[in-house]
């Protein structure tokens, strides 16, 4: 008998008891090492503001449409993204993957889960790798969009806002991509991290002036080519689009929630 977190309702968390069935002849059982909590999508369906809570998504118009049957109901059962787990039990037509493996992947916060031998040998992680280094695997793919999204060229200035682990990946492949890094975070050790790793040029704290201010005294008066907001907050958003460079780019990678209070878009953005 396994264990799974469910949401029973806003701010409300409880742990059940999940039955375990019988594998497949192709199938692999893990047991989770370490399950990552998603500090955007995931806390916005346990406090109840996911739009999927509240709407239903037309996947085909790709629109969020109101009705009665929304997307996602309470209670949510093993919501999350971000999992590592250890291969205990195989089942007797399975070959790629022995017991002991370990398997990055998305299964939600619970203590068991089942995967396809096709799927699980995709997604073994070397054995010299820490294990609670595969629940960052979604995380990256999430930085990399962004990255993608920017188009960086060597020798821009990139302003990333938000060190959090999104932003902190962000960050590295920003530098990697040939760009001067100028990282925007209020909490101090999260800069020192970010410095330490090799990630930054500069680093900066809102809480120390005008952000936009700052990078424009970093960049001769010009602003950053481009700017990527991976907080979810209104007001760094806002300040992203302050410290853009005339004809750059602007990039949000954060789940924004609610009214848009302290974003104005009369000013630098009109």
């Amino acid at each position: 008998m396994g264990q799974v977190i469910v949401f029973a309702e806003p701010r409300r968390l409880v742990i059940e008891e999940a039955d375990e069935r019988p594998l497949a002849a192709d199938e692999v059982r893990l047991r989770t090492l370490y399950s990552g909590i998603s500090a955007g999508t995931e806390l916005t369906a346990y406090r109840g503001s996911n739009p999927y809570l509240h709407k239903r998504w037309d996947d085909e118009r790709r629109l969020f449409v109101p009705d009665s049957e929304t997307s996602l109901r309470f209670p949510v059962v093993g919501f999350g993204y971000e999992e590592c787990g250890e291969v205990v039990e195989v089942g007797p037509a399975v070959a790629r993957v022995q017991v002991g493996d370990r398997i990055y992947g998305t299964w939600g916060h619970r203590t068991h889960h089942i995967l396809a031998e096709e799927l699980a040998a995709r997604r073994i992680l070397p054995p010299t790798l820490h294990p609670i280094l595969g629940i960052f695997s979604q995380m990256g793919a999430i930085a990399l969009n962004g990255i993608l999204d920017a188009a960086i060229r060597i020798g821009e200035t990139v302003a990333v806002f938000g060190l959090g682990a999104p932003g902190q990946i962000i960050a590295q492949l920003a530098k990697r991509s040939g760009a001067r890094v100028v990282a925007v975070e209020p909490i101090e050790l999260r800069r020192r991290v970010a410095s330490d790793l090799g990630a930054v040029d500069e680093a900066i704290s809102p809480t120390e002036g005008s952000v936009a201010e700052q990078i424009r005294a970093l960049t001769d008066g010009r602003g950053a080519d481009v700017c990527i907001e991976a907080t979810g907050a209104y007001p760094a958003l806002h300040e992203a689009i302050r410290s853009a460079a005339y004809s750059a780019k602007v990039v949000t990678l954060g789940f924004f929630q609610g009214p848009g209070q302290g974003l104005f878009l009369g000013e630098e953005f009109h």
